[in-house]
């Protein structure tokens, strides 16, 4: 039985990030969005293009789901979105029992789930043998959940992410690729500032 159930697991990192993360997202200005770091921030800074409703997290590993709840509470009129890797959710995951006591509506959150720990090496997390973080997320509160594991999945996972009875969170299982190429700007205290604006100009 635990041959089986790893062997199954295994098979389900086939897509391509590159491809996956810009069809599952869509249009990026519909949120705010709080990335993780890493393959997570190289994904959202390509597609974003450094847009100003966006905030690439650096040296924080585990902080984006903290950080995408806090914003979502103080910005209740609009979406917030968080992406991150299956290694920062499972570094962070009693995140995810807070959001599910608290309910923000207008939070979705975005795992890019490689099965790897890309920060510190690409060892194997733990998503890649038994862990299963929609399970987790569902366990914890969050109702709206769905792993991603085919193409014909994408439209529905786009329209999870825009639930109105969220929070939602989404696996996307990709295989073990290079994220899109992105030199980000590593300067916190500009993109604070130009997120800010961002929030701002929202008001």
């Amino acid at each position: 039985m635990t041959n089986a159930r790893k062997t199954q697991i295994n098979e389900d990192f086939l897509l391509d990030r590159r491809t996956a993360v810009p069809a599952v997202i869509g249009e990026p200005s519909d949120f705010l969005i709080i990335s993780g770091l890493s393959g997570a921030a190289r994904d959202i800074g390509h597609l974003t293009e450094g847009a100003p409703n966006t905030y690439l997290l650096g040296g924080a590993m585990g902080a984006a789901a903290s950080m995408g709840l806090g914003l979502a509470l103080a910005q209740p009129d609009r979406r917030v979105l968080i992406v991150s890797g299956d290694g920062e959710f499972l570094m962070n995951v009693s995140s995810l029992a807070t959001i599910g006591h608290m309910r923000p509506s207008n939070l979705a959150m975005l795992c890019i789930d490689n099965g790897r720990y890309g920060e510190t090496g690409n060892q194997e997390s733990h998503t890649y043998r038994t862990a299963d973080l929609a399970a987790i997320a569902h366990g914890s509160g969050i109702d709206v959940t769905l792993t991603v594991r085919s193409e014909d999945q994408f439209k529905q996972a786009a329209r999870v992410l825009r639930s109105e009875c969220g929070p939602a969170f989404v696996v996307l299982r990709v295989n073990d690729g290079a994220p899109a190429d992105y030199a980000r700007n590593f300067d916190a205290v500009e993109t604070k500032a130009n997120f800010r604006r961002a929030l701002l100009a929202g008001d």
